[in-house]
């Protein structure tokens, strides 16, 4: 049985949605936060993988692996860190907005984290990291960010 008429895998449009953070870009937050991010296709195009160095402005460095899984619809993310942090996201691409969401217990209560990209355009775009203690009901922004992507001189 032959393959050509398969279609390669991560070929279909909502495999893209995520291909707007592609790129290197320049991060701000805060009155002096500064590092820088680095967001790449691997895996002919299936898999997002992102470099995060907090340096100068924090000792945070991180990596996300994303992929778009067609069974559920859905955005997948997982980060990890050099703090030993681990998240495991899942989300979805709607109205020009890339949210993602994951559950952990603290103190043996469920509390919701978000990561939310928005106001995105070609050059720039925004990041939220929230937090929910009421299952989703209120949102608290802990850590916002401000890409710029970085020009070639």
């Amino acid at each position: 049985m032959s393959d050509v008429n398969k279609p390669m895998p991560c070929s279909a449009p909502e495999a893209r949605q995520f291909d707007f953070w592609l790129g290197e870009w320049d991060l701000t937050w805060g009155k002096d936060g500064r590092g820088k991010n680095v967001i790449t296709s691997i895996y002919d195009g299936c898999v997002i993988q992102e470099r995060f160095d907090g340096q100068p402005g924090m000792d945070l460095k991180g990596m996300s692996l994303s992929l778009y899984d067609p069974k559920l619809g859905r955005w997948k993310q997982t980060w990890v860190d050099n703090g030993g942090n681990y998240f495991d996201l899942l989300g979805e691409f709607e109205d020009g907005v890339m949210t993602l969401v994951c559950e952990k217990e603290m103190e043996g209560k469920p509390i919701l984290y978000r990561m939310v990209f928005n106001n995105i355009r070609k050059n720039d775009l925004d990041w939220n990291w929230e937090r929910s203690d009421d299952d989703g009901e209120n949102w608290e922004l802990r850590w916002h960010i401000d890409y710029k992507r970085r020009h070639s001189a």
